[in-house]
C-alpha cells in the first residue's frame, strides 16, 4: 500500500481498508546536471485563477498563519495551522469553517521552489500527518525544493469534522451492503434511514461536501501560504481532487502529480460499477497465488477452491459473526480483509494467512485496524467521521439514481456477470436518498491548465488504469507513466525506480516526458 490515507486506508467495495506496507524509499535517479533549469517561482509571471461562479482568485490574507504543534502527530518538526474558508463559496461573507494544514519545511532553503500540497485518499482519509510519513520516501532532491503541506479536506478529522450519528465506523470507513435475493426493499429502507441520520446529525454541512468545494478550499490555502502557484502530489481520490483543482484554477497549477487518480467524470456511481470487473480479476489473481501455496495456507489447491473457501467464511459471518480469540469477525470485516488481498500483490501472503487462521479458529495476525480509529489527541471527532465523510463526498459529487428500478436492473446485470462483487457494487446506497446538492460537479477537460504527470499501475484494482488515462487526456499536454504491477497509487512507496525517477525529475526539473512512459 501507500501512505495516501495516513494509516493507508484502502477504499474498495467491501470496505476501504487499512493496510501497512513495507516502505520502499528507493527513488529513481534525478538528472542533477539539468537542475540549473529550475526556475525561481518569483520569476514566473503571475497568472490569475480561472474565474468561476462561487470562486474568484483569493488574495493573500492580512493576518499571518499561526503555526503550532500538530494535534495527534508525534513529529515536532511538523507544524500546524488553521485556515478559515467559507462553508458556502457562493457566500464568502457567510458562515465559515476551518481547514487544518501542516507544514514540513524544505530541507534546503537556498534551493526551495515552493510548496507541495498533499492530502489523504478516500474521500475521508486525513492529510495533516502525511508530510511526516511521506518525507522519508521522497528523494533528497525533491525534499530540498518543497515545503510539504498536508491538509485534512473539509469535514475530515481536524477540519470541522462531521458524523452521521453512528456509534462506530463501518469496516474501512466505507459503507456498503451486499444485496441478496429479494433484499432491495430492505436495503433501500436501511439506506434511507442512514441518509436521515446524516441529515439529522450534519445536515448543515452535507450540501457543501463536494470535491469542487475541497478544491476551492485548496486555493484559499494557497493564498494563505502566500504562494502564486502550488505544486501537488495526490493519490487515488486525492488525485481526482488535484484534477478538479486544475480545472477550476488552471493559472495556479505548477507541478501536479496525480497518482492513480479517480476520473472525476465518472464519480461516483459509474466508477463503482466500472471497476467491478477489476475486483473480480483481482480476486482471481489472489486466489491463484494462494492456491499455488496450498501447503502453506490450506485454503485450496485451485483458484476456485480458494475463492469458495474465502467467500464461504464471509457468508458464514453474515449469518453470525465468527468469534476467534475474543473478536467477533463480521462479514464486513472479512470483506475488508479480502479487499486487502486483492488490492496489492504485496499483501497476498498476509491476507491468505489471516483467512487460514480464521478458518482454523486461530487468532489472525492483522497489522491494521479493520475499522478506522479515532485520531489520537484530536478531540471532538465523531465516532463515525471517516464513514460519514466518505459517504457525504460520494453522494455530494453525484449524480446518483433515485429510482429503485435502476438499482434492480444494475443488480440483475452485475450480479450475474460478477457474482463476488456485483451484488455490493450495484446495490442501492444512501446517496439515492441524499439531500439535493447545489454544487455542480466539475468535469474535465481542464483546457487551460498546464500538463500534469499521471502515474498508474496497469493492474490497479481500486482505480483501474482507464481512470488515469482519462484524466491525462482531459488535461491537455499531460503525460502518463505506468508500471506493470498489481497495486494502487505506486509513487513513491511501491519502489519502482523507473516510475519514481520520472516523477522526481518532473518535480525537480519541471520537464514532462516527451511521450507517455511504460516502465
Amino acid at each position: 500500500m501507500t501512505y495516501w490515507a495516513g494509516a493507508a486506508r484502502i477504499v474498495a467495495v467491501a470496505a476501504s481498508i487499512v493496510l501497512l506496507s513495507p516502505a520502499h524509499p528507493a527513488a529513481g535517479a534525478v538528472n542533477t546536471a539539468a537542475l540549473s533549469s529550475n526556475r525561481n517561482p518569483q520569476q514566473d509571471p503571475p497568472q490569475e485563477a480561472q474565474q468561476h461562479p462561487w470562486q474568484g482568485p483569493h488574495r493573500h490574507p492580512a493576518r499571518p498563519l499561526r503555526w503550532g504543534d500538530c494535534a495527534g502527530v508525534d513529529d515536532p518538526a511538523l507544524r500546524c495551522a488553521e485556515v478559515t474558508v467559507p462553508l458556502d463559496h457562493r457566500r464568502p461573507r457567510g458562515r465559515t469553517i476551518t481547514i487544518a494544514i501542516s507544514r514540513l519545511p524544505a530541507t534546503d532553503p537556498a534551493r526551495r521552489r515552493g510548496v507541495l500540497l498533499t492530502t489523504g485518499g478516500g474521500p475521508g482519509g486525513p492529510g495533516v500527518p502525511l508530510p511526516s510519513s511521506l518525507a522519508p520516501l521522497l528523494s533528497p532532491e525533491v525534499r530540498a525544493r518543497y515545503d510539504l503541506i498536508g491538509f485534512d479536506i473539509r469535514f475530515v478529522e481536524r477540519s470541522t469534522p462531521i458524523g452521521c450519528g453512528q456509534a462506530v465506523e463501518e469496516p474501512g470507513g466505507y459503507r456498503v451492503r451486499t444485496a441478496g435475493p429479494g433484499s432491495l426493499p430492505a436495503d433501500a429502507a436501511e439506506a434511507r434511514a442512514y441518509a436521515r441520520d446524516c441529515v439529522r446529525a450534519s445536515g448543515w454541512a452535507l450540501p457543501h461536501a463536494t470535491t469542487a468545494n475541497a478544491a476551492r478550499d485548496m486555493d484559499v490555502i494557497r493564498a494563505a501560504l502566500g504562494e502564486e502557484k502550488i505544486s501537488y502530489l495526490g493519490g487515488s481520490y486525492a488525485g481526482m481532487l488535484g484534477a478538479v483543482y486544475a480545472a477550476l484554477f488552471p493559472g495556479r497549477v505548477d507541478r501536479f502529480v496525480l497518482d492513480s487518480p479517480v476520473n472525476p467524470d465518472d464519480a461516483w456511481r459509474p466508477y463503482e460499477l466500472d471497476r467491478t470487473p477489476a475486483f473480480e480479476a483481482g480476486t482471481g489473481a489472489f486466489a491463484a497465488w494462494t492456491a499455488e501455496r496450498d501447503a502453506e495456507y490450506g485454503l485450496g489447491g485451485t483458484a476456485r477452491e480458494v475463492t469458495d473457501a474465502v467467500a464461504g467464511l464471509i457468508r458464514r459471518a453474515a449469518t453470525a459473526p465468527i468469534v476467534v480469540a475474543g473478536h467477533a469477525w463480521t462479514s464486513g470485516e472479512l470483506g475488508t480483509l479480502l479487499v486487502a488481498g486483492i488490492y496489492d500483490e504485496r499483501s497476498f501472503g498476509l491476507v491468505a494467512a489471516a483467512f487460514a487462521d480464521v478458518a482454523a479458529g486461530r487468532e489472525p495476525y492483522v497489522p491494521f485496524p479493520v475499522r478506522p480509529l479515532p485520531p489520537p489527541g484530536v478531540p471532538g471527532v465523531p465516532a463515525d467521521n471517516h464513514t460519514a465523510t466518505n459517504m457525504a463526498y460520494r453522494c455530494g459529487d453525484g449524480p446518483w439514481p433515485r429510482d429503485l428500478r435502476d438499482y434492480q436492473r444494475d443488480l440483475a446485470s452485475y450480479s450475474a456477470r460478477y457474482p463476488l462483487f456485483g451484488p455490493a457494487n450495484a446495490n442501492i446506497t444512501p446517496c439515492a436518498f441524499w439531500p439535493r446538492i447545489a454544487d455542480e460537479p466539475v468535469r474535465l477537460p481542464a483546457g487551460r491548465a498546464p500538463g500534469v504527470l499521471v502515474t498508474a499501475a496497469l493492474r490497479d484494482v481500486a482505480a483501474p488504469v482507464a481512470n488515469g488515462r482519462a484524466v491525462a487526456a482531459g488535461i491537455r499536454g499531460s503525460r502518463m507513466v505506468t508500471i506493470d504491477a498489481h497495486t494502487h497509487a505506486p509513487y513513491p512507496a511501491f519502489g519502482d525506480a523507473c516510475l519514481n525517477g520520472r516523477v522526481d525529475a518532473f518535480l525537480v526539473i519541471g520537464t514532462l516526458p516527451p511521450a507517455d512512459v511504460a516502465c
